[in-house]
């Protein structure tokens, strides 16, 4: 198993900020809304305890209301020693020669510790804002192209005519070394079959297991049919503490603090998303309203340790394991039985969670036989 961090880089604190998929904010209020604005400095710290804790990367968000993406992480290469970068980005916003350069630039001046992220786009607004005025069919189909050309570009010269795209002898001046690993999720009957052609790691979020495995066995039927097979991973948060109590309450701390008017908000503008992954995030706490019982925060447990409180407010991946170091090790266990290896985590505030996580969680799994010991860091003076 592979275990990554999340970088905030629209803002962090210990409340569940929002924004995410579909949730955009008025102008300059993103990183304003935040307790701990995305600068330079705080992100240098959280991607410094990531990589103490035993995270392998951290991915890093696309989009309007945070900082971008390549900038921020090509500068945090320079203050880690270990650490990888899972660089999310949209194929619709550059070309997919220029997006295959920055990879093997990247490469060469970060020893090697990029992978990439493809965000095809659910959100209209959010993508006409980049002007990206396809629909959302239309735009997987331009994935499939982008990503032909990427991967071709890196052997290039490479020649292509397709509907959206026609280059010419794409090339690098180097083949990246290695070729950074394709991550990509998509719940939608188009984006399956892009992801079965072209993408190294499958992404799903953390819907209950019972879910997730449908899913993967989906996803291999269309691998299959493409003669490849897919790595799996899931997008979660986790709230882990010594003991189950001590967890239940951080997330009962969370849940307080999250209105009857912040949800109807945010359920307002989530239910337009053309996201399949996001109405089906939607569904999971489709029945729960704040105050019409109190608002208790077990009501909002939908499988055994799994959460969906985040998801109230918070578009994209909306469910986090909650409990003690042990039962969070047994849900992670369960997914990986599913044949889930890879897992990309947050918690708020993502400072203190990430050693949270990684001096209680990963020695756990350890224990279990199920982790190799960790790699050295190399802390700088």
């Amino acid at each position: 198993m592979r275990f990554h961090w999340f970088l905030p880089t629209s803002g962090d604190g210990r409340a569940i900020t929002g924004g995410g998929h579909g949730l955009a904010r008025r102008h300059g209020q993103a990183a304003a809304s935040a307790s701990r604005p995305p600068t330079i400095d705080y992100l240098a710290q959280v991607a410094r305890a990531a990589e103490q804790a035993g995270f392998e990367a951290v991915l890093t968000p696309t989009g309007t209301y945070c900082e971008d993406a390549w900038l921020v992480t090509a500068a945090l290469t320079q203050v880690t020693t270990r650490l990888k970068f899972l660089v999310a980005f949209r194929p619709g916003a550059l070309s997919p020669t220029l997006a295959a350069q920055m990879a093997a630039t990247y490469q060469r001046i970060s020893g090697g510790r990029l992978l990439l992220n493809v965000v095809t786009g659910g959100e209209a607004a959010e993508q006409r804002r980049f002007g990206d005025h396809l629909g959302k069919d239309e735009r997987y189909a331009r994935t499939d192209e982008f990503l032909s050309i990427v991967r071709g570009a890196w052997d290039g010269p490479f020649d292509f005519r397709g509907n959206y795209y026609e280059v010419e002898g794409a090339a690098v001046a180097e083949r990246p070394d290695p070729v950074p690993e394709l991550y990509f999720g998509g719940s939608s009957a188009a984006a399956g079959p892009v992801a079965a052609r072209h993408v190294d790691v499958y992404l799903t979020w953390g819907e209950p297991p019972s879910q997730v495995a449908a899913k993967l066995d989906w996803m291999r039927e269309l691998a299959a049919a493409e003669g490849r097979t897919l790595r799996f991973g899931i997008r979660l948060h986790v709230i882990t503490r010594d003991t189950s109590k001590e967890a239940w309450a951080e997330a009962k701390r969370l849940l307080d603090q999250i209105s009857p008017e912040d949800i109807a908000s945010a359920r307002a503008v989530l239910s337009r998303s053309e996201s399949v992954g996001q109405q089906r995030m939607l569904a999971l706490h489709e029945g729960y309203r704040a105050g019409s019982h109190g608002g208790r925060v077990r009501d909002l447990e939908i499988h055994p340790g799994l959460w969906a409180g985040v998801g109230l407010v918070r578009g994209g991946a909306g469910t986090a394991l909650v409990g003690s170091h042990a039962e969070v090790a047994d849900l992670v266990e369960e997914y990986a039985s599913l044949g889930v290896e890879e897992f990309v985590l947050s918690g708020y505030p993502h400072l203190e969670e990430a050693f949270w996580f990684g001096e209680g969680v990963l020695p756990e799994l350890r224990r279990r036989g199920l982790l190799g010991a960790p790699a050295p860091v190399r802390l700088s003076a």
